[in-house]
């Protein structure tokens, strides 16, 4: 049994051998609002994932279904199927491309003897690994406690009830009902605690009030850190990893004589668990009370458009997509590797980055930038186009003032 005011942690729960790389099947489904090429993404994002975890993609599986199998998830054959290659080549877990049902969770576990997780575990692991401060390892405590609640069921198999003695005869209480009280308990716990946090980070937000803010948005990996250390000239932790940032990080930065605050904040992703969502609301402060949002766009991605939608729409149910938004196509250099032929004349290559240009300058009415943060390609033409918003968003302010600061 957990002690008081505790319930085993999700990495209590699935411990993973440091020493060695586990090794990984991905499973997911190709059903009627998904299409192979699609689900291609999702796995190829997954296996990702699962290598920032730490593990390995050995293979991968997905079944045509209408809608998932009740019990498994995939269906009866295929689950036999994965079993089998899971037995001949030593594999340690299995990773699921949705948020599956506990029942879903304890039928799979059973057939195949291994390690089961999904996409929201995974990503809940990811994120239990980059939290740093105690507001994002509060937040991502609160959102495993709250994934794993109703998931207790079967944990406690070993032990039935607990052990009566003098003075505690009778029924007794199963231990599932133990572990789900002490876990809704230490929900309202966390609850209580990130209040109080809240309430000192508004404060520290009040007292920076008197300068625009920009926050830097975008899904994970796009290199929104990279782009931090350019403009401000400090060391924010970047890497080539999903959710490298995970706790959000502001720096003063002044341009042409102008200062302002600009913020670094946890990247985006499809299918990102509810709980994380809710959890993070806090953290996401940042982005709703800043004056200019800067939208970093991986272009180098093929599925970058894809990305472009999934930011914009949480940004609406953030209801912050009315604010002055800049457009920042990050890695031109990737993407001029990834479309270009090497035998491409020099005029047609001109001609194709013209023509995306041209493309997204219409879709986003002239408010985008293409830029290489890594090689500090253009990225002058960035500091002038974020030197005009800012400076408008000091007018509106400081209707009055004719210099700022």
């Amino acid at each position: 049994m957990c002690d008081e005011g505790s319930v085993p942690s999700f990495l209590e729960m699935h411990e993973q051998d440091t020493s060695t790389t586990e090794r990984a099947v991905l499973i997911g489904l190709v059903t009627r609002y998904q299409t192979v090429e699609l689900l291609e993404e999702y796995l190829d994002e997954l296996e990702f994932l699962a290598g920032t975890a730490g593990a390995v993609t050995i293979e991968r599986f997905y079944q045509k279904l209408t809608t998932p199998e009740k019990r498994t998830y995939v269906g009866k054959g295929k689950l036999q199927e994965i079993k089998a290659y899971v037995d001949e080549h030593n594999i340690d877990v299995a990773i699921i491309d949705d948020e599956i049902s506990p029942a879903q969770l304890r039928n799979i576990e059973a057939e195949l003897k291994i390690k089961i997780l999904d996409r929201s575990m995974l990503i809940l692991d990811i994120f239990a690994s980059r939290a740093q401060t105690m507001q994002a390892k509060t937040q991502v405590e609160l959102a495993q406690t709250q994934y794993l609640l109703p998931r207790l069921r079967g944990m406690w198999d070993h032990l039935d009830r607990i052990k009566g003695g003098i003075g505690m005869r009778g029924t007794g209480e199963k231990e599932i009902e133990t572990d789900r009280r002490v876990a809704q308990q230490r929900i309202s716990i966390l609850k209580q605690k990130l209040q109080q946090i809240d309430k000192q980070s508004a404060t520290q937000r009040k007292n920076r009030g008197e300068f625009i803010r920009v926050a830097l948005v975008g899904y994970t990996n796009v290199g929104k850190s990279t782009l931090m250390n350019v403009l401000s000239k400090s060391e924010v932790f970047a890497e080539n990893k999903l959710f490298a940032t995970l706790d959000t990080t502001v720096r003063k930065v002044v341009l042409d004589r102008t200062p302002f605050l600009l913020s670094d904040t946890v990247g985006f992703i499809r299918k990102l668990p509810h709980h994380l969502v809710e959890s993070f609301k806090s953290t996401l402060d940042e982005v709703r009370e800043a004056d200019v949002l800067i939208h970093v766009v991986d272009i180098g991605h093929a599925a970058f458009e894809d990305h472009i939608a999934t930011v914009n729409s949480t940004l609406e149910e953030l209801k912050v997509s009315d604010k002055p938004i800049l457009m920042v196509f990050n890695k031109m250099d990737l993407y001029e590797k990834r479309v270009f032929d090497p035998y491409l004349d020099d005029s047609v290559k001109k001609d194709i980055l013209q023509s995306l240009k041209d493309s997204w300058l219409q879709k986003s009415n002239n408010n985008c930038v293409f830029i290489s943060a890594t090689n500090k390609d253009n990225i002058e033409e960035l500091r002038s186009r974020m030197m005009l918003m800012i400076s408008e968003a000091y007018k509106i302010r400081y209707p009055y003032k004719t210099e700022f600061f």
